[in-house]
């Protein structure tokens, strides 16, 4: 029996023997042997029952079979690479979740990336190494890694060993293939203190309606790190006129799901932006379906036949990005919720607002609450999420304190007069949620709490208050939402029905609805947020620039213009 042969059947022996222990303890735990690092329930706890249970999960186990646990097997434990026809990494290189001595390496193996990726249906070693320059002479770790077909021959390396704050290259070989090389780098000590952190915020990026020009100048900024705040892809079917085009109708399969992404991570300039810095990375709805809740979809369909959809998402979702193993995915479950710490300067809670959430309380749109959206058990994050964002912000020792999440947390009154009309979709809509939340902000006093948002497609600046209903109500809080990269095609930069309502919502301070991201520059005295713009979308190579900036003092909840 030749070693090929025998080196698969171990692989997959292996890999069937993890499946059945993961199917039952269902959950995994990530430790992190290296001192000053975070420990393993920093990044993974008990997934939220509310959004999964292991029945079903079972019952959908056929449905989901392509699906496996992969470790870091030794490279004799997969075949040699096939001989290429084309690059296999044509998808680029990505790394993310930064820590103080480690960081999370991606890359996918797709030399026909729009076809489900070109690969055969075996296991490949593929070898990585990072460097402390860009040149890649001076070697700081290396090893190998499988790329396996269960899980759409992506690499996911987690790089430990680094030193604490500075900037690395990476770069990984299969065959007589070489990927580009990225640039990636760790967090600072944990008992560091920073004197500036530096990163990019933003959401939304429909292929269709644009061209993702705002990545190109995001490449060439002075940052240290990237969040996407989700609807890194959109399921829908191509509409004609646009300025580009989807490549199937809408995704339902993993294999429809792998090939949307990999149209999407073609893209020129989001490739340049994944090489150019860490990502942190949490999704919104169009990653599934739009405006789902929970396991409820938008259209209709049986639960089961939803929760299935809903694990292939979850897994391309995982495929593609640069996570660690303590976010693979369990059927339709998935651990996305996180922690990530910047010496005492800054620590992030990387929210997930879809997975746990009730439906919509009053359906989708804008308009009055209902006597449903009064319950007082309504949540936004599910049960486990919530208690854990509140043990962290209570114990956090950070000055800053970023909660990145998807939605609008301020409520926008969009009726005129006495009569309230809010977003269906968004916190306000869920006012026990909020309130759990606003309470615990006004009572425990979390140090300089800033919410980051993405999803509504424009820019914003907001103070959050103990009560939005109050006037005179403390503010507790400051929220910054990010517009765009491309969702809605070229924008305006003021809305005529949001100029009528601004009066209606004191606690806003800014609006403008052009594409762009945002740039937040912290330090331990100051925040600063810049808002950065493209007149136009609709076609490439627009040049950028800094539309509004925005200051948050430290011990001084709220924004005041630069």
């Amino acid at each position: 029996m030749s070693s090929d042969v025998v080196a698969q059947a171990q692989y997959r022996a292996r890999a069937v023997l993890r499946q059945m222990r993961e199917a039952r303890f269902f959950k995994m735990k990530e430790t992190i042997p290296v001192k000053n690092t975070l420990r393993s329930k920093d990044f993974y706890s008990p997934i939220d029952q509310r959004a999964f249970n292991r029945r079903r999960f079972l019952i959908g186990a056929g449905a989901l079979s392509g699906l496996a646990l992969t470790g870091q097997l030794p490279s004799y434990a997969a075949p040699r690479a096939p001989k290429f026809t084309a690059d296999p990494f044509s998808l680029g290189v990505a790394s993310g979740d930064p820590l103080p001595d480690s960081v999370a390496l991606w890359t996918r193996l797709a030399p026909d990336p729009l076809n489900g990726g070109g690969m055969p249906a075996r296991p490949v070693t593929v070898k990585w190494e990072i460097a402390a320059d860009e040149g890649m002479k001076e070697i700081a770790l290396r090893g190998s890694a499988v790329a396996s077909p269960e899980l759409g021959h992506s690499v996911h390396v987690e790089a430990q060993g680094l030193k604490p704050g500075r900037w690395y290259w990476y770069r990984f070989m299969t065959g007589d293939a070489v990927s580009p090389i990225g640039r990636t780098r760790t967090a600072p000590a944990l008992n560091a203190q920073p004197d500036r952190l530096r990163f990019a915020f933003a959401s939304c990026q429909h292929y269709e309606t644009g061209f993702f020009t705002a990545y190109k100048h995001m490449a060439g900024e002075q940052i240290d790190l990237v969040i996407h705040l989700g609807d890194y892809i959109y399921e829908g079917a191509p509409v004609a006129g646009r300025p580009r085009q989807h490549n199937s109708p809408e995704i339902i399969s993993l294999e429809d799901y792998r090939n949307r992404y990999a149209l999407y991570k073609s893209d020129a300039n989001l490739k340049l932006a994944h090489a150019a810095f860490p990502w942190v990375v949490t999704w919104d709805d169009h990653e599934v379906d739009n405006n789902y809740a929970g396991d409820v979809p938008e259209d209709k369909q049986s639960r089961q036949a939803f929760l299935e959809r809903r694990a292939h998402a979850y897994q391309a979702y995982y495929e593609h990005m640069p996570l660690r193993r303590s976010s693979l995915p369990r059927g339709p479950g998935m651990r996305l919720y996180r922690r990530l710490r910047f010496g005492d300067l800054a620590e992030f809670n990387v929210l997930d607002t879809r997975q746990y959430r009730d439906d919509q309380p009053c359906g989708d749109g804008s308009k009055p609450l209902c006597p449903e959206a009064l319950k007082p058990q309504a949540t936004m994050m599910g049960e486990a999420q919530e208690r854990w964002l509140f043990n962290n912000l209570g114990g956090s020792k950070a000055l800053w304190n970023v909660i990145a999440q998807q939605v609008m947390m301020a409520p926008w009154d969009s009726a005129a007069g006495i009569e309230q009309r809010l977003s269906m979709d968004k916190w306000g809509a869920y006012p026990a949620a909020l309130n759990r939340f606003l309470n615990f902000l006004r009572d425990r006093k979390p140090s300089n709490p800033v919410v980051i948002t993405g999803d509504i497609h424009s820019n914003w600046a907001a103070d959050i208050k103990a009560d939005f209903n109050n006037p005179g109500s403390a503010v507790v809080a400051t929220e910054f939402v990010g517009t765009s990269i491309t969702s809605g095609g070229d924008g305006i930069d003021m809305r005529p029905d949001v100029e009528r309502q601004m009066g209606e919502n004191p606690h806003f301070k800014f609006f403008n609805g052009q594409r762009g991201y945002v740039r937040c520059d912290v330090n331990p005295k100051r925040w600063q947020t810049d808002f950065r713009i493209l007149a136009a979308v609709t076609k490439p190579d627009e040049p950028i620039s800094t539309r509004a900036s925005f200051v948050v003092e430290n011990g001084k909840p709220g924004t005041v213009n630069a």
